[in-house]
């Protein structure tokens, strides 16, 4: 009697922690205490640079763009950021005031979470913390290879190489992906060149067979690997 009570016990503490498991999941995807979902048309501004840095957001759906404007009006692209990716964060490292603008480039659906609120659950939940520094661990190093990337690579490869992280190609096995619509005056704020060298270079991935435009948005093909590998 004493074996089956104490595997009675067993379960249910089981049954307990389980049922009290954090979800990152669940909490990324919907509102509740300090944090609100907030629905972006496509242009409008998240926040601007300048403003109050009070939150960090989570991308849910759509897409946004990330810009800084120098003291002479002169702007460029930082990122352009995906379902479940996270921006804002610079709020809790001591910045007071935005670094840079928030615009969403799609009909978006963000999570917009209060400084505190955020730290709170870093500290308490061990899950969801695990989850954000890998994010920002991946993050860095995909600023450091941008950073490589436009000391050494051209335009050409640049541009192919936005459309491919953009397509968001890793070790799938999909032979081809659709991403947004993307403006070529955009891609050429991202990989710092000419608007006219960026539809010089998408007229010629799209002969090659590398892209294709459609009226749901562009097609990537994983073949526009072949121009980066290319030396």
């Amino acid at each position: 009697m004493m074996l089956v009570a104490s595997s009675n016990n067993l379960k249910s503490k089981l049954r307990s922690t389980e049922k009290h498991a954090f979800n990152v999941d669940a909490f990324l995807d919907s509102a509740g205490v300090a944090r609100k979902v907030v629905e972006y048309r496509s242009s409008q501004k998240a926040y601007l640079q300048g403003g109050p840095a009070t939150s960090v957001m989570c991308i849910q759906k759509g897409g946004v763009k990330l810009t800084v404007v120098n003291e002479v009006g002169k702007a460029a692209v930082l990122a352009i950021l995906g379902p479940d990716d996270f921006f804002g964060e610079g709020s809790m490292a001591g910045q007071s005031v935005r670094m840079g603008t928030a615009t969403a480039i799609t009909p978006t659906t963000l999570l917009d979470i209060e400084k505190n609120e955020m730290i709170r659950v870093l500290h308490a939940e061990h899950a969801f913390s695990g989850r954000f520094v890998a994010y920002m661990l991946s993050r860095n190093i995909r600023i450091e290879e941008d950073l490589i990337d436009q000391l050494f690579n051209s335009s050409e490869k640049r541009l192919a190489r936005t459309l491919l992280l953009r397509a968001r190609y890793g070790g799938e096995p999909q032979r081809q992906k659709m991403i947004p619509k993307v403006s070529q005056e955009m891609l050429a704020g991202m990989i710092v060149t000419t608007r006219p060298l960026v539809n010089f270079f998408m007229n010629k991935f799209r002969k090659l067979g590398f892209i294709k435009y459609s009226n749901e948005g562009l097609h990537v093909d994983a073949s526009l690997h072949s121009v980066v590998l290319h030396e």
